[in-house]
């Protein structure tokens, strides 16, 4: 009863996944090829483990395996740094904001009228107004969203700049990968993203799942029912998938567990051989994360004092930040929360090629100040900043010029269009320096003037902050070798 097989999942998209109970069973107790099963088996175990630790030697530096947990503020779309954070005096009408700019904590930091609660505590966390990338194809939202998630470029970009739907073959996300090489010994979901997917026009997705990891590493998403213009929709979570049915008791799981347990103990030599692999593993995870009510206790927003979630904002926005602080302090090890309005669309979108003046004013500014001053300030004042990386930033930042087309779109007079080569983004926590000011915009915030910094390199530093060096390899669907991502991480923004 055994078969002569190549090793498991090489040519599949899960790789690295080990064999089944069942190919055990197959093989029995017999050698294959001269390999004995439990050599075969300590040899797969053995190159997991070196898998791991390679992620971990000759690292070390200001900021290093600091975080134990990360929440990336997505605002797809691409916000206006000009608009927010990096306001300019003294320049062509067309180029200056139409808002006024107010002081900061920060002695000569001036933000936008826009955000009047960042401007109050951005002594907590650092900045980085350099941010900047020569495209290459990704003018493109879809594009330039993959590089930021993957850290790579995607092979195919159709003239019309859209991309082609996720792939098995697609790099993964970059909480796919810490997830992978530093997973949760706690009963809660590793990874979760919310509260709808990254988009743009039909493309859903992409750069979004775990890719040639397997879907074992993908994020549970949540993505609750109603449009983007429904504000009340983090109102409607649903966890069903997190509830024991209704006649399914926890007591009758539990013996239902204990009744495999008895299956295993008649099948010692088996059991001998698999223990270094444990796998039961996922089984008690899956269980354990079930029975417990963790996860479904941490999704309760309706616990959180009604002072508390006014302070974050009652729209999607403010309340997905809100519950990814939940779901940190309840053991989740990544949470993205995507900007609730999709791209190339209108109202509180990012994306403004036209009525910029009275939607960033009135619709997009209000929540972005809001929900991410309250989770900064919250976290901080939990002393969940000491491990815990917030990242906020977007695809891109906005052209300068007002009324110019930069990616092909149409931009009004009172519109900006997309510009990769120079923004603002915005870092906290896990080691962060408080109140630091990193790279230099030039005096129209048309490039950075002094130390420019690629997206890639923030992935980097992310990496960097959990111990992980970002030259980690990784193996794609085609067991070709790949860093985690080919940029070293940014370590003056750590202390």
């Amino acid at each position: 009863m055994f078969r002569i097989q190549g090793a498991a999942g090489k040519d599949l998209c899960d790789s690295h996944l080990g064999p089944t109970r069942r190919d055990v069973m197959r093989i029995g107790g017999s050698g294959l090829l001269g390999l004995s099963l439990s050599g075969m088996l300590k040899l797969r175990a053995h190159t997991a483990e070196a898998s791991a630790a390679d992620s971990e030697s000759a690292g070390g530096g200001p900021g290093w395996g600091k975080a134990k947990s990360v929440i990336m503020v997505y605002l797809q779309g691409g916000p206006s740094h000009l608009d927010l954070w990096d306001p300019k005096e003294n320049v062509p009408d067309n180029v200056k904001s139409a808002f006024s700019n107010i002081s900061t904590k920060i002695p000569g930091i001036q933000f936008t009228e826009n955000l009047p609660k960042l401007a109050q505590i951005n002594d907590r966390f650092s900045m980085i107004r350099s941010m900047s990338y020569t495209p290459n194809g990704l003018f493109n939202h879809t594009a330039a969203i993959y590089q930021l998630m993957t850290g790579y470029t995607t092979d195919k970009v159709s003239p019309s700049g859209q991309l082609e739907p996720p792939s098995p073959k697609d790099f993964p996300n970059f909480g796919s990968n810490i997830i992978r090489l530093k997973p949760t010994d706690q009963p809660m979901l590793p990874f979760v993203m919310l509260p709808r997917p990254l988009q743009e026009s039909n493309v859903i997705g992409k750069g979004g799942t775990a890719g040639f990891l397997g879907k074992a590493f993908d994020p549970y998403t949540l993505y609750p029912d109603g449009d983007d213009m429904d504000m009340e929709k983090m109102e409607r979570i649903k966890i069903d998938d997190l509830k024991l049915r209704p006649d399914v008791f926890a007591a009758r799981l539990q013996r239902r567990a204990r009744l495999r347990d008895l299956v295993n103990a008649k099948m010692p030599d088996i059991n001998a051989a698999v223990k270094d692999l444990e796998l039961d593993g996922y089984y008690d995870q899956a269980l354990n994360l079930i029975t417990s009510g963790r996860a479904r206790e941490a999704f309760n927003l309706s616990s959180e004092s009604e002072a508390t979630r006014d302070k974050y904002g009652r729209n999607t926005f403010g309340q997905s930040c809100l519950l990814a602080r939940r779901l940190v302090e309840a053991g989740t090890r990544v949470v993205e929360v995507i900007w609730p309005k999709v791209a190339n669309s209108d109202n509180h979108s990012w994306d403004h090629h036209s009525g910029l003046t009275e939607r960033m004013k009135n619709r997009s500014a209000p929540m972005l100040d809001a929900g991410l001053a309250a989770l900064i300030e919250d976290m901080d004042d939990r002393g969940m900043l000491e491990d815990t990386l917030v990242v906020a930033i977007g695809e891109f930042g906005r052209s300068p010029q007002r009324g110019v087309s930069t990616s092909g779109n149409n931009n009004s007079a009172d519109g900006r269009d997309h510009w990769p080569y120079c923004y603002t983004s915005v870092v906290a926590g896990a080691g962060v320096k408080r109140g630091y000011l990193h790279g230099k915009s030039d005096k129209t915030a048309s490039a950075p003037l002094e130390d420019p910094v690629h997206p890639i390199e923030l992935l980097a530093s992310i990496y960097h902050s959990f111990g992980i060096r970002p030259d980690t390899i990784v193996y794609n669907h085609l067991n070709q070798p790949r860093e985690l991502v080919k940029a070293e991480a940014l370590t003056s923004i750590f202390s």
